[in-house]
This record gives C-alpha cells, structure tokens and sequence, in this order.
C-alpha cells in the first residue's frame, strides 16, 4: 500500500463504477472477446486492461472495429455487446468489498457524494438500483454526457460542478491508470483501488494512496482527519 498526504479536508468523493464499485470488468473483457470470436479474432486480457479499460463504450467499439478489422457497423456491435452484457449481468455481478460500507460510512459523515462513470446512464442506474446502492448519490455524470472521456478531466469537472463543489475539496476513487489520469488533470486528488491491472509505477506516484481494496478507505480517510487535526 502506498499512501502519502492529500492536500486539505474533503467534503465530497467521486466514485468510479466498473471495476471499483462492482466487479464488472471481467464482464466487459468477456463481451469484447465474444465479438471477436464470432469473427475469428481473439482479445487477449491484456489487450483489454491496456486499450478498453476505463474507457467510454462509444470508444471502445470504435477502437474495437478498427483494431479487430470487424465487418459490422457500430450499431451492429453496439447491439451484440449491450446484448451479451445483459445476458452476463443477469447470471449475476458482485459488488467489489467493502463498497456498501464505504457509502454508508460517507452518507453518515454527511459527505456529498458522486458518480463519474465511463457506463451510460441506464446502464449504471439499473446495476447501482439492482444493489441497493443508487439512493446513495448525490448525483451522476456519466460518458455519454461529456465531451471527451478519460483520460480527459471532463467527467470529473463536470461532476464537481454538478454540487459546486471546488475541487480542493473533492476526492477520486478510481481503479484504472485512465482514470488517475482523468482525476489529476482535473486538479483533484485521487485515491487508487486497482482491479485488474496495478497502475505503473508513474501513475502510482501520481496518487494519494494506493489501496489494496475499498474496505480500506474508511482507515485511510480517518487517518487523514487525525493528521489534518495534529497540524492545528
């Protein structure tokens, strides 16, 4: 675990979605690698971790067809994946460790708190309602509602606009490199889960903390309160 100090007390914290708060991405590799092999392609693990997670869908399909030289349309693809993915989700999808928790501890301490996800709105807001974890946000952005997606800090702007909230006073929870990318070309101080793929070490370095699961964030945050207290 790496940790080191953020820059003042937060008040709000930005969740990402797939692969921090629900165990999704696995689902998505599995999606993209059905595609190509209905065409005699084959998407390896690592091709996904390195050019499709963290991404918008919009872009991963682009990046998907040209890559994979497919002879569908987009809508062709987009239809097959959104198809495919229901069909995963509805043999079931974990929510990651501690993410409950997490939110009700946050809701407690009267923070606001947010969504920022790469996933489209339905797409989000049926899972988040299917865990019992929706009412929890304070409020969403998602990809299709910004102009660029990560590693771009569009959705995260936008996302502390939504509460007016400066963003000193914000804080990311992301799992992928993307999306520590996003956060800090935003200004706003990130926290790394990671699910499939550990950050390199430069992203690391980018970070607050890097933190081996989201049950650990609860002790992360207290601790930040108690040094933030010591210096007065």
């Amino acid at each position: 675990m790496i940790v080191s100090g953020v820059n003042m007390m937060k008040n709000t914290v930005i969740f990402d979605l797939d692969g921090l708060l629900i165990d999704s991405e696995v689902i998505s590799y599995r999606v993209y690698r059905d595609l190509t092999e209905m065409y005699g392609e084959h998407m390896s693990i690592e091709t996904y971790i390195h050019d499709y997670s963290g991404k918008t869908s919009v872009r991963n399909m682009q990046t998907l067809l040209a890559q994979y030289r497919l002879p569908i349309s987009m809508e062709e693809g987009t239809a097959f994946t959104e198809q495919k993915e229901k069909e995963y989700f509805e043999q079931g999808v974990e929510l990651k460790r501690g993410a409950a928790e997490l939110l009700s501890y946050l809701k407690r301490k009267q923070y606001k708190i947010l969504l920022a996800s790469s996933s489209d709105r339905e797409r989000a807001i049926g899972v988040l309602s299917r865990k019992g974890i929706g009412a929890f946000f304070d409020d969403m952005v998602f990809g299709t509602e910004v102009k660029r997606g990560k590693p771009y800090p569009d959705i995260f702007l936008k996302a502390c606009e939504c509460v007016n909230e400066p963003l000193e006073n914000c804080l990311v929870l992301e799992d992928s490199e993307a999306g520590i990318q996003a956060a800090l070309a935003a200004g706003i101080d990130v926290v790394c889960i990671p699910d499939m793929k550990e950050p390199g070490g430069k992203f690391r370095e980018m970070t607050a903390a890097v933190l081996p699961s989201l049950e650990n964030v609860i002790s992360w945050l207290e601790q930040q309160h108690i040094a933030k207290r010591s210096e007065k």
